[in-house]
């Protein structure tokens, strides 16, 4: 039988803060308790954001908290073709569409929408679903739009996907979601709308990059913050349309700060890396997430 496999997966488009030295303690400890593999990948599939330098801070900081790791380390910007041939299975089975409406056409298209008076539909971030503006065009309009250059997204046909895979969906939590879901849980992607699935600059979004990336390294345990509880059913409707493994789902508690907020990147959250020039230690770091008490 083989070894369970443990990842983290951070992405070097800024410094690691708590929540992320959180994370990646808790999936050393469960990979040890499981006498399991720990892995770390660098999702850097965003080549704007990401840099060098972050990246080398994130092996830094993982270092100085005393984490190990298999190497080669899977860096997702050396795997494009991975993620290309999985886009194109979809595109070849008809489960995507390439959607030319900008953001603010999309808004524009919403309002007027709203304006009779009818709720427009939203995902469980709170964002607007997609108009089926794209969905509905026809093939030779697609071909001649997309020969002539214009920018798209690949949109994921989520009526079409869901038809195609037919029976309910879920997957295994030992974790918890946002009100205490746990166990068996049922997957609800249409929920999320046609989601994006690639770009024409980029070949996946998280969501298949995150799936292929998982089938690929062997991952059997997913551990993973209690924000992507949800978005795990659209990984559930992409593992069955590419008929990939599932992984075991652990969803944990967000490190939150002072204003109950999660921390991020974006707001300079405090970095790992500047609580160490502060005089904090790896114990500390731990003590301060409460790593011994957190679900």
């Amino acid at each position: 039988m083989s070894s369970p496999v443990f990842r983290f997966a951070p992405s070097p488009n800024g410094a690691l803060h708590l929540g992320h030295a959180y994370s990646a303690l808790l999936n050393h400890a469960m990979a040890r308790a499981a006498d399991g593999r720990f892995l770390l990948r660098i999702e850097d599939i965003d080549t704007a954001r990401c840099t060098p330098q972050f990246e080398e801070a994130i092996h830094r900081d993982l270092a100085w908290l005393g984490l190990a790791w298999e190497e080669p380390v899977r860096r997702q910007s050396e795997h494009f073709d991975d993620y290309a041939q999985a886009l194109e299975r979809l595109v070849e089975a008809g489960m995507v569409y390439p959607s030319f409406l900008s953001r603010s056409e999309a808004r524009a298209y919403i309002a007027d929408a709203q304006a009779d008076g009818a709720p427009w539909p939203r995902d469980p971030d709170g964002v607007p679903h997609f108009p089926p503006v794209d969905r509905m065009r026809p093939e030779s309009e697609r071909r001649r739009r997309m020969a002539e250059g214009e920018p798209y997204a690949w949109r994921l046909d989520m009526a079409a996907a869901t038809a195609h895979v037919g029976g309910p969906l879920f997957w295994d939590e030992d974790g918890s979601g946002p009100q205490g879901e746990a166990g068996r849980v049922p997957a609800r992607p249409q929920e999320w709308g046609d989601v994006v699935i690639a770009r024409k600059e980029t070949p996946a979004s998280y969501h298949l990059s995150v799936v292929v990336d998982d089938a690929l390294q062997g991952i059997t345990h997913v551990v993973r913050g209690r924000d992507l509880f949800h978005a795990t059913a659209v990984h559930r409707l992409l593992q069955e349309l590419l008929g990939l493994p599932v992984p075991l789902y652990h969803h944990h508690a967000l490190i939150l700060d002072e204003e109950g907020r999660k921390l991020s990147k974006s707001r300079g959250d405090t970095g790992i890396a500047a609580l160490r020039e502060a005089g904090a230690t790896p114990r500390d770091i731990a003590r301060m997430v409460g790593l011994e008490t957190r679900p």
